[in-house]
């Protein structure tokens, strides 16, 4: 009786194993995993592949600066995005994910999409403009990087900028609160 137990025990646990081997998600049994960093200086010319991976390591940005050429409401964040495969992602595109996480769990902003020349090439630079009002100002964000729908690489990066700066008073006209002229 102890040994039907036993090997029942032992088959429903190979059952489970080999189910769990067969559903693996393509990014996980393949391993691919991405690194990405921020940086507004300005990337030098003709850099290796290691070179530009220490050039984006060094100058790599966890918060910002937007632009204060303009007015305000006009004011972006410019950056260079430099996203490192562990190997080749064997796809001819891959998307980033903007989050704001500033309040918590993660709100979807935007998304962009980055098409590729060469299929086996592993590293990448991407230029990136933030515009308002689609990102707002001194947020906490999140960028995931993904191939085929699967979450491959994330950074976390806050944006710095100037707020909208309002007076707290408010006018009405005559004609809004219904008041009558004196003659």
């Amino acid at each position: 009786m102890r040994a039907n137990k036993l090997s029942c025990f032992l088959i429903a646990g190979a059952v489970v194993a080999c189910g769990t081997a067969l559903f693996a998600r393509p990014a996980e049994a393949g391993g691919l995993k991405a690194q990405a960093f921020l940086t507004q200086a300005k990337i030098p010319p003709k850099l290796t592949e290691g070179g530009l991976l220490g050039f984006a390591r060094g100058n790599s940005m966890k918060l910002l600066h937007e632009s204060n050429d303009a007015e305000i409401k006009q004011r972006k964040w410019k950056a260079n995005l430099v996203v490192s495969f562990n190997k080749p992602i064997d796809d001819m595109e891959f998307n980033v994910l903007f989050y704001d996480i500033q309040d918590g769990p993660r709100r979807f902003v935007e998304d962009m999409s980055t098409m590729l020349n060469n299929r086996n090439e592993k590293t990448f630079v991407q230029p990136l403009t933030l515009g308002r009002p689609t990102f707002r100002p001194n947020r906490q964000m999140e960028l995931v990087v993904t191939v085929k729908r699967e979450e491959v690489g994330k950074l976390k990066f806050g944006v710095l900028g100037e707020e909208i700066k309002r007076s707290g008073e408010v006018s009405f006209s005559d004609e809004e609160t219904g008041a009558k002229k004196k003659k």
